[in-house]
């Protein structure tokens, strides 16, 4: 079991930035790939960005260059920089793991765990 908690999200401005964090406990978080989703009332949960066990790291088009991902395994965290927020990112945040070798935790039907999710909020 892969336990996962997410933290940092809040209310900012349109331009400003946040740092969420995923922190996980039980099995080796080393050896899962782990992502980010996000999903807003009455859509469908979306791929943000995810880094694999080895550091690979993919991201949707609409964060590319804005949205930064990034894993510290001695400290079985996983973070997410969101520079330059839009209206738009507003949504409810998910942390992801997959195990190792089934997409680069980039896929939602390949997850294994997932956090109970942070909101964050970007006024206009």
């Amino acid at each position: 079991q892969v336990q996962l908690a997410e933290s940092g999200g809040g209310l900012v401005q349109a331009g400003g930035s946040l740092r969420l964090s995923c922190a996980a406990s039980g099995r080796t978080f080393s050896s899962y790939d782990a992502g980010w989703f996000r999903q807003t009332p009455g859509k469908e949960r979306e791929f943000v960005a995810a880094i694999s066990w080895s550091g690979g790291t993919y991201y949707a088009d609409s964060v590319k260059g804005r949205f930064t991902i990034s894993r510290d395994n001695a400290k079985n965290t996983v973070y997410l920089q969101m520079n330059s927020l839009k209206f738009e990112d507003t949504a409810v945040y998910y942390c992801a793991a997959t195990f190792r070798g089934r997409g680069g935790g980039r896929y939602e039907a390949m997850v294994d765990y997932w956090g109970q999710g942070t909101q964050v909020t970007v006024s206009a």
